[in-house]
């Protein structure tokens, strides 16, 4: 469950003190760049880029590392069953085990999909990550025209998220006062953890119930306005985030180009 505890960056840093909406806009056009591509140079090249931007984020590499591992993790594990499974292995062999045979342009292929999984994820992470959940919703009922009860919505799940931290380890520690623990059996150790995730799953939607109720008590949606008590603005620099991240979409894809090495989605 620490997966789902938000990252606090660093307030002053300056990819922090972004517009949230500029910041998603950014990381859009980041994806877009990265779907039509199917080469590795542009997806290493943007990924290399977003590492670089690493400090400017505020983020601390340690937290970083400790959430998304696990993202990491099945990026290689869907790269290598692509490679492995693949319809038709090209290129001359790379690895051969056995009956095993692996072509070096697949190996490459496979290893293009890795790293635009990593590009996809670490971009989506930066443009989230560094955002307050509060100023993200403001910032898309302002800037992004998103439905209040939608964006609010948002922010209420994105606010619960560490209460399910928090009530996972509960549950876990309820049970092993009561002496119920897996021990060394891997069935025990599935079956309980399926049985906490309904537990929470039966509390979350609980909570949900009554918050839906609260928000309706306080006339959340009655008026088809609503007042602006947090303005939030696009300010030059936040400008500058996007034509930043078109910039770099450009120029990996150039760069692909110019080294011939490009795959486009579709042609």
């Amino acid at each position: 469950m620490r997966l789902v505890t938000p990252i606090i960056p660093d307030p002053g840093a300056p990819l922090a003190r972004a517009n949230p909406v500029a910041k998603l806009v950014a990381a859009l056009i980041l994806l877009i760049a990265l779907f039509a591509s199917l080469d590795g140079v542009t997806a290493a090249l943007v990924l290399a880029a977003l590492v670089a931007l690493l400090p400017a984020s505020g983020i601390p590499v340690g937290a970083l590392l400790g959430r998304a591992w696990l993202v990491g993790v099945v990026a290689v594990a869907i790269a290598i069953v692509n490679v492995v499974f693949a319809a038709e292995q090209l290129g001359p062999p790379a690895i051969a085990i056995g009956a095993l045979r692996i072509g070096s342009e697949t190996l490459l292929n496979g290893a293009g999909l890795a790293l635009r999984l990593l590009a996809i994820a670490l971009a989506s992470l930066l443009a989230t990550a560094t955002s307050d959940p509060t100023e993200t919703a403001d910032a898309l009922v302002q800037q992004g025209r998103i439905s209040p009860r939608f964006a609010f919505g948002v922010l209420a799940a994105l606010r619960l998220l560490p209460l399910l931290a928090r009530e996972w380890q509960t549950i876990r520690m309820a049970r092993r006062a009561r002496g119920v623990e897996p021990g060394r059996s891997p069935i025990a150790a599935v079956r309980l953890f399926f049985g906490g995730m309904l537990a929470l799953l039966v509390g979350a939607i609980r909570r949900a119930s009554r918050l839906a109720l609260a928000m309706e008590a306080r006339g959340f949606g009655a008026m088809p306005s609503r007042t602006v008590a947090r303005p939030q603005r696009m300010r030059i620099a936040d400008w500058g985030w996007i034509v930043g991240a078109l910039l770099m979409s450009v120029a990996a894809v150039g760069i692909s180009i110019s080294l011939g090495t490009w795959r486009p989605l579709i042609g």
